[in-house]
């Protein structure tokens, strides 16, 4: 994946990518949220591939911050809607307690990915992901 490709790819899925007629607007990490289909753990792999191809970018003394916005962005909003007990996905009951909890590891780290990679510590950014694919 290439820098452009992973902005791109961040920007539909935290739903801030201008061309809202892309099915990738629905179907990225926060579109299949609102509203629920389910969660799609593509959608956490390419989003983990997007920053491990923007890592050198974000270590720059002037990081992209529309990329930076969108993380957290989609960070915040995954937090508010599905993982939060009073959120809206389970206050109406649309998500189980077991996909709630996927939902926060994932947002843990990609979260956790970009505090490090903005430290520059990109090793430990993917380590623990890595570890768990294999």
């Amino acid at each position: 994946m290439t820098p452009a490709d992973a902005r791109e790819a961040l920007l539909f899925h935290s739903c801030t990518h201008p061309d809202v007629d892309d099915p990738r607007w629905r179907t990225g990490f926060i579109g299949s949220l609102r509203p629920f289909s389910g969660l799609r753990e593509e959608n956490y792999h390419e989003v983990m591939s997007a920053l491990r191809a923007l890592a050198e970018p974000l270590q720059a003394d002037f990081v992209p911050r529309e990329v930076v916005s969108a993380v957290v962005g989609m960070c915040h909003f995954a937090r508010a809607w599905g993982v939060a007990p009073d959120g809206m996905l389970g206050q109406n009951g649309l998500i189980s307690a077991a996909d709630a909890a996927r939902l926060d590891e994932w947002v843990w780290t990609i979260s956790y990915a970009l505090a490090m990679i903005l430290d520059g510590a990109v090793a430990e950014a993917f380590d623990d992901y890595d570890r768990r694919r294999t």
